[in-house]
């Protein structure tokens, strides 16, 4: 008796498969062959599992579970991020709830550092179990936390290497500063949204009350304003950074301007004694078009500024402190307007850091007060750009403003002392190493190569990186400073005194080290050799590093291409002369089913972990619900949530959830997940599940090994399409296999798996296997049963590496059967073409399986009660007259047919319903099962019917304003229902002219 519950339950055994396998070692490598490596791209320790990661990691599980069961040393290398900035702010959170008045301020760096550590051993394994939940078959004996004492080493000595190469420096430029966190962030931890805003015009006098002629013209050149003029007019969305301004810029180009190229005028805020000059330039970067044509330059507090303010030798003048607030310190404004006013007339002034130009009363304010004052200050005094009502000028516009994904909070531009890494060489090599030189090929292959576009955009606009962070979580950077403000970078403490005593000749000096840490991208970026031991002989001979670097193949999101694929190319080949990894396939974004990206404040967001174990209406609405930015959404958000679930979600298993993931794994594409996929492969999972029941039913007692010796056509065919099914599978898996053009189609291999499983096995030749087990042939009887068993058996293994749990289960019943031994279909060979199968009889059968499909899509159609035995009447010329005797058995069985007839020549044919195949027309004869005149008036109303929802269809897509107006996912789903309304009518239509 077969053990199998009547019923596929993915919860009573998914858990239990993963702790056997996790705890029997299958994960980790073994064997003699060859190697194949996946990186993990190490989640963040604060996070949970979301589709993102379910997406991608059921990608790398697969061709994991592939390689492995080919026959590869496998390696998964595991890990997670220690996500400074979020981690932080966690543990912030947790020292809040806790209420004791505790915070990291008052705890100080390393009692606050003990508390990370606290939360670490208690929740930071969460993503960890998740990833578990989902099958992940990664080697976690291995796994490495970015904190840990190995990947500190390898940070360390990262750090001083490229130091002692020139390539790290210490310099003061402008970052993205987020004033709640109090420190630098990367461009990826910038969320810019458009938000309401404003945009002021105001006039900069020039100097003296000097005056020019301004001229405006349009396209033809014709003069369309001609006037006097004794300023220049600026628009500022951010009027409190004027205090600041170095200089007014305008195109070389505009004509309107060059009476006044070279000369000053005055910025319109601050106290009138002290009021400054700045000298008006020219620069490629102001637009002739936009706006007045000419752009105040404030070189600290914007990025394009900058660069126009280095390019042109502008002092960078700093206005606010770290907090975002008007700087207090510095000299004072008079002796700031003073100095300023020297480098307005050309002088060098050296370092301005010491220069605050924020006159006194606007001193301490919040950027939004001064902002307000200032606005106040120059309309008072007449400068702001009038109307013509004579009003000042505001557009109220939308404008793009960065936000700190973190703090939620508008970032500042900031000038402030940081650690930078040279990029420009790093850069070069890092092309090369994609695009290859001397008309030799890169080493690394981006999949799908469009993706090489945006790595080399990224890499030809580069800048040099940002590396420090002003926080406590996180590798601190290894530099101590003296108290002259000299800097030594030392892997310890002990070899940054050696290196000072050695520069002063004096005794030991008392040292302090950089308060900052590294950014988390640069020890993600070691993650390649950091993980295998480096730089430490004995730990890299441990860990494989020789074996498993280069790795296989990263598979990641374009989002990171810059942030973490290309430093991670370009570090590891400048620090071990390595590249990271062979190939790079990209995937795409999971957005909701109707193409919008999954976000809190969406309510759109699917957990996958709902989706493996299920969860209540009430449940999944209080987890969309709680926690919005936006609390006014909740109730939208309930009630499509409620709409969209009445009954929750139910539980489809991790196998389920998995193969939604690869069949809409397009190359490189964003993929749109809807549920009633997931339904669907649940389905399959299931059907699978009976089948294999219907098997081992019919097998009781029975056992063989090797391979069949087939004795049915249904044998030899079914055997010729797992056959070719064995050739066709790898070449979305593995390179080398004949198909280049199709590696990593992950929705090819599903597709497939599932057309055969399904519709080839379950539908079609388990089916016809009744015959065989049910007839007096015992030889073919046992033959079926082998055959039957030994493609079930060899399907298990195909489909694993996409759906582990459901396939194990079912292999070790079914296995045994076979006399195959072993603790885990994961270390089964993948299963290869055994050329057993005789391909004419294949195709004869394949003939008479296609008849008997259309006979039964007919019977179908005609509402003709599956059991009823029917005739059949064959016309026309056979190629082989003996191809209908040979299959009637099977055509009668699969078909339901009680009799075969072929008509004879001049016998005219009664009322029937006709198939159509090849040169033959199938007929079935309607006496006796259909009522014609009822079916013509059921199949005239379903006409009617159809043909009304159709024009309704297409009188919506006539529309302008539908096609306008609705949202794009609306207007296609329109679509999509005209076409499968004039599919249907088109059906209906034929079926009526058959009658």
């Amino acid at each position: 008796m077969t053990t199998l519950s009547s019923g596929y339950e993915p919860k009573t055994f998914e858990t239990r498969l993963y702790a056997e396998w996790e705890n029997s070692g299958v994960f980790k490598p073994q064997g003699e062959g060859p190697t194949y490596t996946i990186l993990l791209p190490p989640p963040n320790v604060t996070g949970t599992l979301h589709m993102g990661h379910a997406f991608q990691h059921t990608l790398q599980d697969a061709l994991i579970r592939y390689h492995r069961m080919r026959g590869y040393r496998t390696l998964w290398q595991m890990g997670t991020d220690h996500a400074g900035i979020a981690t932080e702010m966690v543990v912030g959170r947790n020292l809040a709830a806790e209420g004791k008045g505790e915070t990291r301020d008052s705890l100080g760096r390393e009692k606050f550092i003990e508390k990370v550590w606290e939360w670490k051993a208690q929740s930071g394994d969460t993503i960890e179990r998740q990833m578990r939940r989902l099958g992940t078959s990664g080697d976690w004996s291995r796994s490495m936390f970015t904190m840990d004492p190995m990947a500190a080493d390898a940070v360390t000595e990262a750090f001083v290497r490229l130091h002692e190469q020139g390539l790290i420096y210490r310099g003061k430029r402008l970052v993205n500063w987020d004033p709640v966190l109090k420190t630098a962030i990367s461009d990826l931890e910038v969320e810019n949204r458009e938000v309401p805003g404003h945009m002021w015009h105001f006039k900069y006098p020039l100097a003296g009350g000097e005056t020019y002629e301004y001229v405006e013209r349009d396209a033809d050149g014709n003069v369309t304003l001609r006037e006097t003029r004794n300023y220049i007019s600026i628009a500022t969305t951010r009027p409190e950074t004027m205090l600041g301004d170095g200089a007014v810029a305008v195109h070389p180009s505009d004509a309107r301007y060059g009476p006044i190229v070279g000369k000053l005028c005055e910025i319109p805020v601050g106290p009138k004694r002290h009021r400054r000059l700045i000298p008006i330039i020219v620069d490629d970067y102001p637009d002739p078009h936009f706006g007045s044509g000419a752009v105040k330059i404030t070189g600290a507090h914007d990025f394009n500024d900058y660069q126009v303010a280095k390019r042109n030798g502008i002092p960078l003048y700093a206005l606010m402190d770290e907090q975002a607030r008007m700087r207090t310190d510095g000299l004072s404004y008079a002796d700031s307007a003073a100095i300023a006013g020297r480098a307005a007339r050309g002088e060098d002034i050296g370092d301005a850091s010491a220069v605050n130009l924020v006159p006194d009363e606007l001193r301490g304010l919040d950027r939004y007060e001064a902002r307000a004052r200032v606005i106040a200050e120059i309309t008072a005094e007449g400068l702001a750009v009038t109307d013509a009502e004579g009003a000042p000028l505001v557009d109220a516009k939308p404008i793009m403003q960065p936000f700190g994904d973190r703090s939620g909070q508008v970032i500042e531009p900031f000038l402030t002392d940081q650690w930078f890494v040279k990029m420009d060489d790093l850069a070069k090599r890092g092309l090369e190493l994609v695009e290859g030189t001397d008309e030799k090929p890169g080493e690394i292959k981006f999949v799908p190569p469009n993706w090489i576009n945006t790595y080399r955009h990224w890499l030809e606009n580069i800048q040099d990186w940002t590396i420090s962070r002003q926080l406590w979580w996180g590798h601190r950077i290894p530099a101590w400073f003296d108290e002259a403000g000299n800097v030594y970078v030392a892997r310890n403490e002990e070899e940054a005194i050696a290196q000072a005593a050695e520069k002063s000749g004096g005794p030991r000096p008392t040292l302090r080290q950089d308060a900052d840490v590294l950014e988390t991208w640069f020890s993600s970026a070691m993650f390649p050799f950091s993980t295998m031991g480096w730089p430490d002989a004995t730990a890299m001979r441990e860990r494989g590093f020789e074996d498993f670097l280069p790795t296989s193949v990263l598979v990641t999101g374009f989002d990171i291409i810059f942030f973490w694929v290309a430093r991670m190319i370009m570090m590891t080949d400048a620090l071990i002369g390595k590249i990271p990894f062979q190939d790079v396939y990209m995937t795409g974004l999971v957005r909701d089913k109707d193409g919008q990206k999954m976000s809190k404040s969406k309510g759109n967001i699917l957990d996958p972990l709902d989706i493996i174990d299920g969860i209540g209406l009430d449940e999944l609405v209080a987890k969309r619900t709680t926690g919005l930015m936006q609390p006014k959404m909740a109730e939208k958000i309930e009630r499509a949530t409620r709409k969209e679930f009445p009954n929750g979600i139910a539980a489809h298993g991790a196998d389920a959830l998995r193969f939604t993931m690869a069949a809409l794994a397009g190359p490189g594409r964003d993929i749109k997940f809807d549920l009633g996929r997931a339904d669907g492969y649940k389905n399959f999972c299931n059907k699978l599940w009976n089948a294999s029941r219907f098997v081992l039913m019919n097998t009781e007692g029975f056992s063989a090994s090797g391979t069949p010796q087939p004795k049915t056509p249904a044998e030899h065919w079914i055997l010729r399409k797992l056959e070719d099914l064995c050739e066709e599978i790898p070449r979305y898996f593995e390179r080398g296999m004949g198909d280049e053009e199709n590696i990593y189609r992950f929705d090819l291999a599903a597709q497939s798996l599932y057309e055969f499983a399904w519709h080839w096995y379950c539908d079609s030749f388990v089916e016809a296997s009744k015959q065989a087990l049910n007839g007096p042939d015992a030889e073919a009887a046992a033959s079926t049963r082998h055959t039957l068993l030994y493609v079930l058996e060899s399907i298990l293994r195909l489909l694993h590496p996409l759906t582990p749990f459901v396939t194990e289960e079912l292999w070790q019943q079914v296995a045994p059967r076979l006399q195959i031994g072993g603790k885990s279909i994961s270390l089964q060979k993948y299963p290869q073409a055994q050329g057993i199968a005789d391909r004419n009889a294949a195709s004869d059968f394949s003939w008479a399986l296609s008849a008997a499909h259309q006979i039964r899509a007919l019977r179908s159609q005609m509402n003709i009660a599956p059991l009823k035995l029917v005739p059949l009447i064959v016309e026309g010329e056979l190629d082989d007259p003996y191809q209908i005797v040979r299959h009637q058995d099977a055509l009668k069985f699969l078909a339901k047919l009680d009799s075969i007839r072929v008509l004879p020549a001049g016998e005219a044919l009664p009322a029937s319903m006709l198939i159509p195949l090849g040169k033959l027309k199938f007929h079935i004869p309607l006496e006796g099962l259909v009522d014609l005149d009822a079916e013509r008036t059921r199949l005239d109303k379903e006409i009617k019917r159809v043909g009304g929802e159709k024009a309704k269809s297409e009188n919506k897509l006539a529309s302008g304003t539908f096609v306008s107006n609705a949202p794009a996912a609306v207007v296609e789903q329109e679509r999509q229902r005209l076409t499968d309304w004039t599919a249907q009518l088109e059906a209906l239509t034929a079926q009526r002219a058959r009658l």
